[in-house]
């Protein structure tokens, strides 16, 4: 899977956004911190939510209707907390290990990581601003 590409608010140069790092995605011209928003599956999900950084984990499927009211608050939520939050996506029904492993009988479910410990769960679709309050919780 090749890396997600961001552009950067601050210069406007697209940079390329790795789904590993041991620091956070910054950008080449300017040095701004760029939104962490990447997918991973069952064969990378260790590697993707291994990070210092507060993690949250959205698990969905493409059918699912609340799960795609969710994704673009999510990618306020990167652009918003850059450098300070990873979102990865991962789809249940291409990954169902990851699925099974954090009981996801209801999709969205967004899954707070830190050190990757579960530190907290959101189930169902919520409103922006109940996502934020929830990630400024943690930070």
């Amino acid at each position: 899977m090749a890396d997600p590409v961001a552009t950067c608010s601050s210069c406007g140069t697209r940079n390329r956004v790795p789904q590993v790092s041991s620091g956070r995605p910054r950008c080449a011209e300017c040095q701004a911190d760029l939104p962490w928003l990447v997918e991973a599956g069952d064969d990378d999900f260790e590697r993707a939510v291994d990070t210092r950084r507060l993690v949250l984990v959205d698990l969905w499927a493409p059918w699912c209707g609340p799960c795609r009211m969710v994704a673009p608050i999510l990618e306020i939520m990167a652009a918003e907390f850059a450098g300070r939050l990873k979102v990865v996506k991962v789809n249940v029904d291409e990954s169902p290990r990851t699925a099974q492993r954090y009981q996801a009988m209801s999709i969205p479910m967004l899954l707070f990581l830190r050190d990757g410990d579960l530190v907290d769960t959101i189930v169902g679709a919520q409103p922006e601003p109940t996502m934020r309050q929830a990630v400024l919780a943690h930070l």
